[in-house]
Formats: structure tokens, sequence, C-alpha cells
């Protein structure tokens, strides 16, 4: 078996192995990372030979931890790395590369339809009928979009939201608000096989799915990281969220989405949100405008050309075609906003 686990920030960790009577055999560990001193990599590879193959990553990691010669040194690896790659053989996980990656960058939609879309795509990517998809979305109209689980009257102040012609819509995914506005915000969905993320906890494929849009914030610039559980900050603040939902039909899939502050209008935001003071309070800052610093700022590049170079770096590490969102795609997306998404009974579900 195969794995391979590319380390948020980090390398490559390539694992081989065969499991034979329930317990890894012919453990062999490679990549990319850097490794001292040399020996190291021969404990690692004799910490894993004969462990149960139901071993749980953090199991195998103290394992490794506890072969290691004094003074080992790892650089762009961990032996939580090495352990998810095990994982990842063992759960016959893919790679990136494994598969023929699809673009939809369509003209502005209304905020609706957006949540529908990414139902309607992230299952048809479960389905075996569509490959998996990066979806870079124009807004129609300004928007708060609410967690799965939020409450409305917690989030929104309905006033505000109505003096500043804000609509409000309630996705599939869990997670926080999030305020758009058409012109001061990118936004991006990516529906991907459940095989893509197997061997990893929910935690650690939230950094996998992220790791791509690392590097092409790097490309423009701006030193950006995970921050654990669902945020990309920099130095200068938070610039983006992630959420995600899997969907557990067909062969499964995961949608991860990602909403990314080009510019913000801070005032209009508090106008609009609630953000409340347990809140700010594990973010360290007591403003809920010190907790977003804008992608404007620190790239000086308009929104289009920050797309476009977003979109430039995945199509160089994974290849990219050009697609659209098919007529029956866009059909089962307009029944799910009539019925669903636009909907009192979905959008105040937790009023």
């Amino acid at each position: 078996m195969h794995g391979e686990y590319k380390v948020p920030g980090g390398k490559l960790v390539v694992v081989d192995l065969d499991p034979r009577d329930g317990v890894l055999r012919d453990v062999t560990v490679a990549g990319d990372f850097f490794l001292e001193p040399d020996e190291a990599i021969l404990a690692i590879n004799g910490a894993l030979e004969g462990a149960p193959a139901d071993t749980g990553a953090a199991q195998l990691a103290a394992r490794i931890d506890a072969a290691l010669p004094p003074g080992t040194t790892f650089y762009g690896l961990s032996s939580e790395g090495v352990a998810i790659a095990v994982r990842r053989a063992l759960a016959h996980a893919t790679d990136w590369n494994d598969y023929d990656w699809q673009l939809i960058h369509e003209p502005p939609q209304s905020p609706a339809l957006h949540m529908a879309l990414d139902e309607v795509i992230t299952a048809e990517v479960a389905a075996g009928r569509r490959p998996p998809t990066l979806r870079v979305w124009e807004w129609g109209a300004p928007a708060v979009v609410i967690g799965s689980f939020q409450s409305l009257r917690n989030e929104v102040d309905p006033e505000g939201a109505e003096r500043h012609g804000i609509t409000v819509v309630r996705r599939i995914s869990g997670g926080g608000a999030m305020f758009i506005e058409p012109g001061n915000t990118i936004t991006y969905s990516l529906s991907v096989p459940d095989a893509l993320v197997q061997g990893l906890s929910f935690a650690d494929s939230y950094a996998y799915l992220d790791d791509w849009v690392l590097g092409a914030l790097g490309d423009l610039g701006v030193k950006a990281w995970y921050q654990p559980l669902n945020d990309i900050a920099t130095e200068a603040g938070k610039i983006a969220g992630a959420a995600q939902k899997r969907i557990v039909a067909d062969d499964g899939a995961v949608l991860h989405h990602v909403t990314m502050a080009y510019d913000i209008d801070a005032d209009k935001m508090l106008d609009v949100l609630r953000i409340g003071k347990e809140k700010l309070s594990d973010k360290g800052t007591r403003s809920a405008k010190k907790r977003v610093d804008p992608l404007r700022r620190q790239t000086g590049l308009s929104r289009e050309a920050v797309i476009e170079r977003m979109i430039a770096s995945f199509r160089s590490r994974y290849g990219l075609s050009v697609g659209r969102v098919t007529d029956e795609e866009m059909a089962r997306a307009r029944e799910l906003v009539a019925t669903k998404f636009s909907t009192e009974g979905w959008t105040a579900r937790v009023p």
C-alpha cells in the first residue's frame, strides 16, 4: 500500500507498506523533507514495523517519537505527518494529482443559488457524475451567510440587514457567519471525493484542503498559515475562514468552502452582525475590526487579479480545465432555492 501526505506548510511524506497478518510490514518512509541524523529514518521505519494495522495516528506518532535518536531534528516533517501518511496508505487514499480537476467560474448569482449549487455540485462529485471541482463564486448581491447550526437572531441584526439591503441565507456547513459584499469578497468551493481526505481527521482535512491556497497566497507575497480549526491567518490578522460539509451518499464527497476578505466595510459589518464579546475573546482582540485584514491592502492588487493568480496557482499544481454548471445541475439548484434555501423554514431553522 502507498500513502502520501503533504504536511501543511511543510514537505511531502510518502509511506509504502504491506499490512500482513494485521500488522505493518516492510515499512518505508520517504519524501522531500529534511531529517538529522541520517539514522533517524531507520528509527522511524523500525518504530512502524510490526505496529497493529488499526493503530490510530496519534499512537503511531507516539511510537515514532519514542524511537527517535536524541537530538533528532525535523524540517518540513513531523511524526504526526508520517503517521497520517500511514493511515492514508491503509485507507487507500487518493492524491490531488490523481484527478482531472474542473474549474467553474461563472457570472454573478444570488446568495441562495450559491448555497444550492454547493449542495448539488458536491452531490454530483459523490455520485461520480462530476470530476472534483473548484468553483469560484461571483456574488449577485450583498449577503450574510450563517452556518448550519447558528441562531439567526443571535447572529444577525434584522434592522441593520434591512437598512443595508443585505440578504440573509443559511448554508449547509457549520461554522460562523460571513459578511459578504460582491466587490469586497473572494469565495470559492472545493467539491472533492471522500477518498482525497481518507486517513485524515476532521481537523487535519481543513489544513490539507487549505494548503494549496496558502501556496497561492505565498505567490502573491502574502505569508499565510492555517490556524485551527478553520481560519487562514497572517501576521496582520485573519484573512479567511473555511467550512466543511460531508456528503455520505454514493461514494461520498467533501464540500470545503472558503470566504476571503479582499476588502471590508467594518462599520457596515458591525451594523449587521452581532459579534459577541465571547467570540472575540478567543481571538486575542477586543475589536472585530481588528480581526480581519483584507487582501487588498496586503497585495495591492485588484480583486480580479488576485482571483486570476489563485486560479493559475491551482492549475500549475494540479491541472485545471474550464467547465460549467450543467443545465441539469442548474435546474436542481433552482429547485432547491425554491424549496429550501430561500424559505423561512430553512433560514430560521435555528431561530
